[in-house]
């Protein structure tokens, strides 16, 4: 499956600076703001750059939050790899991917929410560039959890009547709302109850 193309890089002379340390520091600040929220001031004291090298490497903010937005879409693609490989059992492949969720939607973790549904709430059906990116990503998480019930079904471990593809556009849209019901910080048992109730409707 393919990958987000991230944003190029202008070319020029070699930076004094890590530019993807950079874009991480201005990925968090993007996640705990929010892209309006953000000002420039922000981006120069998390990145430590000055004004004329933040606009020679990145171009403007717009495009500086795109790539914070392809390398945070980056890293869930990893992680998602790691829970649901292949190799491993697909229903434990399920339950290691939820329970991603589970942590991330507890506390602190969860209060913080998920840069990706923030950008979805602020910014989707005005920003085509964001429209692409968001839309590839749920795309390619579902079809990443049709995979893995699919490969659930193949071992007789999916309960009757569960189709993988339906199955799977429902799994995603619960993770997501999980997303924004961590906004509100529940413990983890409560988060982590929720999570096996539902795993339990579609597994024998």
């Amino acid at each position: 499956m393919s990958r987000q193309t991230p944003v190029q890089l202008p070319r020029g002379r070699p930076r004094s600076f890590d530019t993807e340390a950079a874009v991480e520091r201005a990925m968090n600040v993007f996640w705990t703001r929010g892209y309006h929220a953000t000002a420039l001031p922000d981006l120069l004291r998390a990145t430590k750059l000055s004004r004329g090298s933040l606009y020679a490497a990145f171009g403007d903010k717009h495009s500086l939050f795109l790539l914070a937005l392809d390398r945070y879409i980056a890293d869930a693609h990893t992680r998602m790899d790691l829970e649901l490989d292949p190799r491993r059992d697909p229903v434990e492949g399920l339950r290691a991917y939820l329970a991603g969720y589970v942590d991330r939607n507890s506390g602190a973790n969860g209060r913080r929410g998920c840069l990706l549904v923030a950008t979805a709430m602020e910014l989707a059906g005005r920003d085509a560039d964001v429209d692409r990116r968001i839309g590839r990503f749920f795309k390619d998480m579902e079809a990443r959890v049709a995979g893995a019930l699919s490969r659930a079904k193949a071992a007789g471990k999916l309960a009757d009547g569960v189709e993988p593809s339906s199955a799977a556009r429902i799994l995603v849209c619960f993770v997501e709302g999980l997303r924004v019901v961590g906004k509100t910080a529940p413990t983890r048992i409560i988060s982590q109850a929720t999570v096996d109730a539902f795993l339990e409707r579609f597994i024998r």
